[in-house]
């Protein structure tokens, strides 16, 4: 994928994911067997919690699929690696204020999966202009913590 086009939308509205779109016959679970679906979610999580906040919803909804992807979440995968393509200059900024504020904002939809009916909510903290992950905000304690001990 380091040659892949590039992209800037990471999912559309209308892009979904069911149980319909999971093999449905050994020829289609053969198909699957040597793509390494597990290991390309794995790693999306990890870009997820460690630095690309923006991928959370995508990356819930392909690791949903784990135990039986498809065609169709392998391509949603690939696009996810191609939005990093066409954003890898992109990140966080924050501003330089001292009003260290922190504001939440959430969203939930009612019945949302397909497949389950259940809903799907997120969530997203802002201080100083940009995201923030409980990690985030653990260096940023650390950081002003340290600074006061020096």
């Amino acid at each position: 994928m380091n040659d892949c086009s590039p992209s800037v939308i990471v999912i559309v509205k209308g892009d979904g994911f069911n149980l319909n779109q999971c093999p449905k016959n050994n020829l289609e679970r053969e198909s699957m067997k040597n793509i390494p679906y597990a290991s390309v979610v794995g790693s999306l999580m990890y870009a997820q919690v460690c630095a690309r906040l923006d991928i959370a919803f995508v990356v819930g909804m392909l690791n949903r699929y784990q135990s039986n992807p498809g065609m169709d979440h392998w391509r949603a995968a690939k696009k996810v690696m191609r939005y990093f393509q066409g954003t890898k200059d992109y990140m966080l900024m924050y501003r330089h204020t001292n009003n260290l504020d922190v504001f939440g904002y959430s969203d939930s939809d009612f019945a949302g999966c397909v497949d389950s009916r259940k809903s799907t909510s997120g969530y997203i903290f802002m201080m100083a202009g940009g995201a923030i992950s409980t990690m985030e905000a653990k260096f940023v304690s650390c950081f002003e913590a340290t600074s006061h001990g020096v």
